[in-house]
């Protein structure tokens, strides 16, 4: 059926429409709230709940929420009740584990004022803050569309339409999607966001920007015996199972009850399309120095997601006409503190402020020019700024030397407020980073044993995705024939490894391979949006409510 033929969306209108119900798209909201009790502010959400499709690590930095909620401590219902007592860093070889001196570390790397716990249920608490306030969060809802209006300025979104079948047509449960629309939209998608893209693309916000950069982060939840829990110690690494041109290292955080949160991020530069980051970090918890703390213990829950890498020289223009990005739809991670929802938070505010002041100077749907013209000078650009460079030198000099001169770039910001090395280029796009599988010998991945490493379907199990089955596939491969001829010919399917979830499958018939998608698996990291090598594959918002539903992530 062709959009002419479909029955017209209602639509609401509103002061701000937020996508996405994040630490950024809520900070926002309770922001503008606290600035103007009397605007009317709505979330859209797609995951089923909120905190659904939130994964983090996670140690957050508290200078966020300090800003917003300044009594949060005092706070019963706060989520964050461990704060760091050990941080430790680790050189990790096959068989060891050195720990390196805090004292090499520069100041801004210090962990003792974090907390540790789960972003997800951090942001269920920042929803009911929200809520109290008058803010209206409409979780199970995609954002599917960006609406303009005559003049090409952004005047809010429609949510996707609900009873689709996988043939397109509506099916007897058809519902046509929502307008909802606002004199400011802020796009709060988290990275690699599908709507995010599109308006980079029309309205040019990367023309002076370096490529975004990506990681994809894998972790798991594990409750713990208690006599090896050590609750307040973070440790973190980097070096085994990765070679020494491949960016990456692991995350292992003890909180709560007996609870240890453990993980692994894979630099999505890497040349290899054999390597299998899943795999990688199976492999990883092996290490005689980490398995001992696993052995025993239940695997509560698993999730994968892209992470922002490109730092302060890949964040694109902020502000268009009718709205702004916030979060990490821009890429506001610090990449070494592996730390982004301070930040994240902090955009989300310095952005509600100006349009708080707009909406109060009777402005609506022009450009927050002045939300863009602050970022920088900002405590998110200050923190940012200080490692421009560390994720350039690792990509350029591997992660022995790279990691070395990252850190004296950083000492020498912290200490001095200047670099020897300037600003250093991202070069090339995640995509462009692949060799061709001639140039690598396939690996042999230990197979798991089921107490320690685990398969990928028997994970994404714990991640509790679903799909409505009958549904057009999210996944959009712009051309079938360039992914024989290029991804499976020349680089010989690393869809299949680098899909944490076991969506991608390349399937040997008598006519010659075939490309199989599980869409019903997908939870939601977008990593193929990365790192496919043409570019070929498109994520796009299934429909409202699919996806993983963590439940402390």
């Amino acid at each position: 059926m062709s959009t002419e033929a479909l029955p017209p969306r209602e639509s609401m209108e509103f002061d701000v429409v937020i996508v996405g119900a994040g630490p950024s798209g809520l900070s926002a909201a309770i922001r503008l709230k606290q600035l103007n009790a009397d605007l009317n502010v709505v979330v859209v959400e797609k995951g089923s709940e909120v905190g659904a499709h939130i994964l983090s690590g996670a140690v957050i930095d508290p200078a966020g929420l300090d800003k917003l909620i300044p009594d949060w401590r005092e706070d019963a219902d706060c989520p964050l009740k461990t704060q760091v007592k050990d941080d430790r860093f680790y050189w990790m070889t096959a068989g060891g584990a050195i720990k390196l001196p805090n004292f090499l570390m520069p100041p801004l790397m210090d962990n003792h004022h974090c907390y540790i716990g789960s972003l997800g249920n951090v942001c269920r608490w920042l929803a009911r803050k929200a809520e109290a306030l008058g803010v209206e969060i409409y979780p199970g809802f995609a954002a599917a569309e960006v609406l303009y209006d005559e003049d090409g300025k952004v005047k809010g979104i429609a949510t996707g339409d609900m009873g689709v079948g996988r043939d397109g047509k509506p099916k007897d449960s058809f519902t046509r999607g929502m307008e909802l629309l606002g004199k400011y939209t802020l796009f709060a998608e988290g990275a690699r966001g599908s709507l995010t893209k599109q308006l980079i693309n029309k309205f040019a916000l990367d023309a002076k920007s370096e490529p975004p950069k990506f990681g994809i982060g894998l972790k798991e939840v594990w409750q713990i015996d208690p006599a090896k829990h050590q609750k307040g110690l973070i440790q973190h690494s980097f070096g085994w199972p990765l070679d020494m041109k491949t960016g990456g290292g692991s995350f292992l955080y003890h909180y709560d009850d007996n609870l240890v949160a453990v993980g692994f991020v894979v630099h999505l530069n890497y040349d290899d399309p054999y390597l299998s980051p899943f795999d990688e970090f199976q492999r990883f918890k092996t290490h005689p120095s980490i398995r001992n703390t696993f052995d025993g213990a239940k695997r509560l829950a698993y999730g994968a997601r892209a992470i922002t890498e490109g730092g302060y020289q890949s964040v694109p223009k902020l502000s268009f006409p009718g709205g702004a990005l916030i979060g990490c739809a821009a890429g506001f991670v610090n990449v070494p503190r592996i730390k982004g929802v301070h930040n994240a938070m902090g955009t989300g505010m310095l952005a509600a402020e100006h349009v708080a002041a707009a909406l109060a100077a009777d402005r609506a749907n022009d450009e927050l020019v002045e939300y863009e013209n602050a970022w920088r000078t900002s405590s998110v650009g200050k923190d940012l700024f200080l490692v421009r460079n560390v994720k350039p030198l690792w990509s350029k000099f591997g992660t022995v030397l790279g990691v070395a001169l990252g850190g004296f770039d950083m000492w020498c910001n912290t200490l001095f407020g200047a670099s020897l090395f300037g600003t250093q280029s991202h070069a090339k796009p995640d995509r462009a980073t692949l060799d061709p599988a001639k140039q690598h010998t396939p690996k042999a991945y230990p197979k798991p044993d089921g107490k320690i490493s685990f398969d990928k379907l028997s994970s994404v199990f714990l991640s509790n995705t679903n799909h409505e089955e009958d549904q057009p596939v999210h996944l959009k491969v712009t051309d079938m024939n360039l992914q024989k001829t290029s991804e499976h010919d020349v680089f010989a399917g690393p869809s299949n490894r680098y899909c944490p979830a076991g969506v991608y499958e390349w399937i040997e018939e008598g006519s010659g391979p075939r490309f199989q998608i599980n869409a019903q698996n997908c939870v939601h990291c977008k990593t193929c949006d990365v790192k496919d090598p043409n570019g070929n594959i498109t994520w796009v918002p299934p429909e409202g409510g699919g996806g993983p539903n963590y439940e402390a992530m």
